[in-house]
């Protein structure tokens, strides 16, 4: 007779889960034991590194912090036998542990383990790792600042223009600027609708450049032809700075609610530059806002502020800026109908209908 495993309950899972991890915290503990050993040999210096933790970081495939982690461990364990009994009986967890490791490497002789272990008791590693942190400002501000100033020496922010034109951001804010950032893009982050399918990072990004330009139209100029603002076949394509060139329908979208100024050129000489209009302002931008009040995307709920007037006739086609032609959008969504093929249609009685741009069957299968 052949005996079948059952199948392991949702109770039985929790309970495996809990022993595999207390068993790794174990190991995270001797692990920590013996990199502070290796420290003591020659061996990593005998092998090209600059100090021990090169070699662990590399060899071992490890990150920075764990490997620092691992070492506040190692020198701290004989000052918190108490944390490391709470450990073994699975009161608490290696990342418990090594939140007080490094408490007491930074702090020095002020590290008081009776004052931290009810705490870690208590709290998620987490809010463990933030009490810390107050904890090691009562006991040495000055010190503590020295750190934070040295995080803000390390800021940094790099802009490199791709191949493909597309823009990569690469760079380190300190906490307070971080924070200021974070406290900014996040009401913009936030989905806008039934049909927002982008994922947190595309969330962000649209986050950031919504912020950036301040809500408003980019003030960009962009160099088209008449035959590209009206989309003519064989038109060549718009031209702005720090960009590559640009396709006509993000060229009707930047023209749709915008500074217009005529500039014409014959033999690439400029022979009259026409005064600049801005296509929906003044009193009829202020009858706009109060008229529609945020996107009128349904579900989308982004403030008149941060919304560009759009042109349903569009205006490169000839719609004028008659307040029934116009509605707000916000940044997305106006993208959306002019580049992206969704269409808005406005009932009878002014509500706005969306429609999905046309379903072609047989097309290939993009990339995931």
């Amino acid at each position: 007779m052949t005996l079948v495993d059952p199948i392991p309950t949702g109770e039985g899972i929790a309970h495996e889960l809990i022993r595999l991890r207390q068993t790794i915290d174990e190991l995270e503990v001797e692990f920590a034991r013996l990199a502070v050993e290796f420290d003591k040999t020659s061996w990593w210096d005998s092998e090209g590194f600059n100090t021990a933790a090169d070699w662990i970081r590399f060899s071992c495939h490890m990150n920075s912090h764990s490997v620092y982690s691992a070492f506040a461990v190692g020198a701290s364990e004989v000052e918190m036998p108490a944390t490391m009994q709470a450990m073994r009986s699975g009161e608490i967890g290696f990342a418990h542990v090594a939140t007080m490791g490094r408490t007491a490497s930074e702090v020095g002789a002020a590290f008081d383990e009776g004052r931290l272990l009810p705490l870690a008791k208590k709290l998620s590693p987490g809010r463990f790792f933030h009490t810390c942190l107050n904890f090691r400002h009562s006991v040495d501000a000055e010190g503590y600042n020295r750190d934070q100033e040295s995080l803000a020496e390390q800021r940094g922010l790099r802009l490199n223009t791709a191949r493909d034109g597309c823009l990569v951001i690469n760079g380190l804010l300190d906490p307070i600027g971080g924070a200021a950032v974070r406290s900014a893009l996040e009401p913009l982050a936030k989905p806008t609708g039934a049909h927002d399918d982008r994922t947190r990072e595309q969330r962000w990004a649209d986050a950031f450049v919504e912020k950036m330009s301040g809500g408003q139209p980019a003030s960009i100029q962009v160099t088209t032809s008449l035959e590209t603002l009206q989309g003519v076949a064989g038109a060549p394509a718009g031209e702005m700075e720090f960009a590559p060139p640009i396709s006509s329908a993000t060229v009707r979208r930047l023209a749709c609610d915008s500074s217009v100024t005529r500039v014409l050129l014959k033999d690439s000489v400029v022979i009259d530059v026409g005064k600049s209009e801005r296509t929906i302002r003044g009193a009829r931008r202020r009858a706009l806002n109060a008229r529609d009040q945020h996107c009128r995307w349904p579900a989308c709920e982004r403030p008149a502020a941060w919304c560009d007037g759009h042109h349903i006739v569009f205006w490169a086609n000839g719609g004028d800026d008659d307040l029934e032609n116009l509605v707000l959008l916000c940044q997305r969504h106006h993208r959306m109908v002019h580049e992206a093929g969704w269409q808005l249609v406005k009932t009878q009685d002014g509500q706005i209908v969306t429609i999905a741009p046309t379903v072609k069957f047989g097309s290939g299968k993009g990339p995931d």
